[in-house]
C-alpha cells in the first residue's frame, strides 16, 4: 500500500508528540500509581496580559475612578465581594463560587524586574525562571521529569493541554505533556486506515533502532494511547449545559477525562487575547463571558458527581494592565496582577491579601508583593504532593490557601 506523503506526515506528527503516552497507560493498569492523592490541577491561562484591576474592582477607591474616567466599572455594576471589592459585572458563577467558600483571590502576584513584552513575560510565568534567565523547560514539564527521579519504575504524571501546540510550560528535559484539541480527533487520525495499516506493516521491527523503526514503533504505541483517551472521554455528563465556545469545548473535553478516571493529574487551558489596548470594555466582557460560562458547567458537572473537591482550578496571565487608561479606551502594558483559585478544598477564601495599593505605584505600575514561583510552590507541595524545590530550582515559601 502506497501510503500519501501528506496523511504519513500528519500521522508521524501525531505519533512524536505523543510518546509518554505508552508509559502513561502502562500506569494505569495500577490504579492511582500517577497521582496518589488523586488531585488534580486545571491551569487557565488568560493570555494576552488581563487587566486585573477591572476583573476585581476597588469600588471604594477614588484614584480607580479618577484614573479611568471612561473605563472605569462603576460601583452598583460590579458584583460585590466585600465593602471594598467587587467583581466584573460579566463574572456571576465567579461570584456564586466565592459566596460558596469556592474562590479565593490572590492580589499582586508577579516577579522582580518585571518584563512588558508578551513573549518574554509569558517565558518566564512557563519555565519559573529569574527574569534574567532563559530556561527552556517549563514548570510542568519539570514535574514530570521529577516523577522519575531516582526511580526505576514508569511513573510519569500524565499533563495533558488542550490546544494544537504544547506550551513551554509542559515541555521537561526527558518528558513532556501531550496537546490535543479533543480525543475523538486523536482517536479518529490514529484509527485512520494510512496510520494502521502501516503500523501493522512495521510491527515486525520491533528491534529495529533507527530513525524509521523508532518512527514506525511510536505510531504503534499512539494508537494504543488514542484509544485510551478516547474511550476515558466517553462518560455521560451530567446535564451541565456546556456553551459551544471554545473554551465551553475544552471544558467538556476535561470533565469527559476526569469524570471517566483517566490518570491525568494536571490540565491545560488558554484563552485570550486579553490584549486590550483599544476597546477594552467590549473585549474584556466577551472573554469574561466565554471563562463564565465555561467554568460555571463545569463546576456544576464536577459537583454533580462528587469530583468538585478532588479539583483546583487556577487562572493566571502574563502581567496586568497600567493602571491609567489610555487615549484609545483600553490599558496599557503593566506588572502584578491577580491569580484566582476555584475548587471544593481550599483551606482559606475570599480575598487572600489587601487589594494593590493605587497611592504606591512603580512609574504608573502595580507593585507586586507576591512571587509567582510562591504560587507554584504551593500548587506542587501541598496539591501535586511533589517537592517543589527540584522543580523550581530553589526554594520558594508555600502559601496557606491550600
Amino acid at each position: 500500500m502506497v501510503i500519501k506523503r501528506r496523511t504519513f506526515l500528519k500521522a508521524a506528527a501525531l505519533a512524536t508528540t505523543s510518546l509518554w503516552v505508552p508509559r502513561f497507560l502502562q500506569a494505569h493498569a495500577r490504579p492511582g500509581a500517577l497521582a496518589p492523592n488523586g488531585k488534580i490541577l486545571v491551569v487557565i491561562q488568560l493570555s494576552g496580559g488581563n487587566d486585573g484591576l477591572n476583573t476585581v474592582i476597588p469600588t471604594r477607591n477614588d484614584i480607580y475612578y479618577r484614573e479611568r474616567p471612561r473605563l472605569g466599572i462603576a460601583r452598583d455594576k460590579a458584583l460585590p465581594l466585600t465593602g471594598e471589592a467587587g467583581l466584573h459585572p460579566a463574572l456571576p458563577a465567579l461570584k456564586n463560587l466565592y459566596d460558596a467558600g469556592e474562590l479565593a483571590v490572590l492580589h499582586n502576584v508577579g516577579y522582580p524586574n518585571p518584563d512588558r513584552s508578551h513573549f518574554r513575560s509569558m517565558d518566564i510565568w512557563h519555565s519559573a525562571s529569574p527574569a534574567s534567565e532563559y530556561w527552556s523547560t517549563g514548570w510542568l514539564g519539570r514535574y514530570l521529569d521529577a516523577q522519575c527521579a531516582g526511580s526505576t519504575r514508569q511513573c510519569e504524571a500524565p499533563v495533558l493541554e488542550i490546544d494544537d501546540t504544547l506550551s513551554l510550560a509542559l515541555k521537561g528535559e526527558r518528558r513532556k505533556g501531550l496537546a490535543l484539541q479533543e480525543p475523538r480527533q486523536l482517536y479518529e487520525t490514529a484509527r485512520s486506515p494510512y496510520f494502521t495499516d502501516y503500523s501493522a506493516a512495521q510491527s515486525s521491527r520491533e528491534d529495529d533502532d533507527s530513525p524509521a523503526g523508532y518512527l514506525y514503533k511510536t505510531m504503534a504505541e499512539t494508537l494504543s494511547s488514542a484509544e485510551y483517551l478516547f474511550e476515558k472521554s466517553r462518560v455521560k455528563l451530567s446535564r451541565a449545559g456546556y456553551p459551544a465556545t471554545g473554551l465551553g469545548k475544552h471544558f467538556k473535553t476535561v470533565a469527559s477525562l476526569i469524570l471517566g478516571g483517566a490518570e491525568t493529574s494536571v490540565y491545560y487551558l488558554s484563552l485570550g487575547s486579553f490584549d486590550t489596548h483599544i476597546n477594552q470594555a467590549a473585549q474584556q466582557k466577551r472573554l469574561f463571558t466565554e471563562l463564565n460560562d465555561a467554568l460555571a458547567a463545569f463546576s456544576t458537572d464536577l459537583k454533580n458527581q462528587g469530583r468538585w473537591n478532588d479539583v483546583l482550578v487556577v487562572t493566571f496571565s502574563e502581567f496586568g494592565r497600567r493602571v491609567s487608561q489610555n487615549a484609545s479606551g483600553g490599558t496599557d502594558h503593566g506588572t502584578a496582577n491577580q491569580m484566582f483559585f476555584l475548587g471544593g478544598s481550599l483551606k482559606q477564601k475570599g480575598l487572600l491579601n489587601a487589594l494593590p495599593d493605587l497611592r504606591d505605584l512603580d512609574d504608573g505600575d502595580l507593585k507586586f508583593s507576591v512571587d509567582f514561583r510562591q504560587v507554584y510552590a504551593t500548587l506542587l507541595e501541598r496539591w501535586l504532593d511533589t517537592a517543589a524545590n527540584p522543580v523550581l530550582g530553589q526554594s520558594f515559601e508555600a502559601l496557606p490557601f491550600l
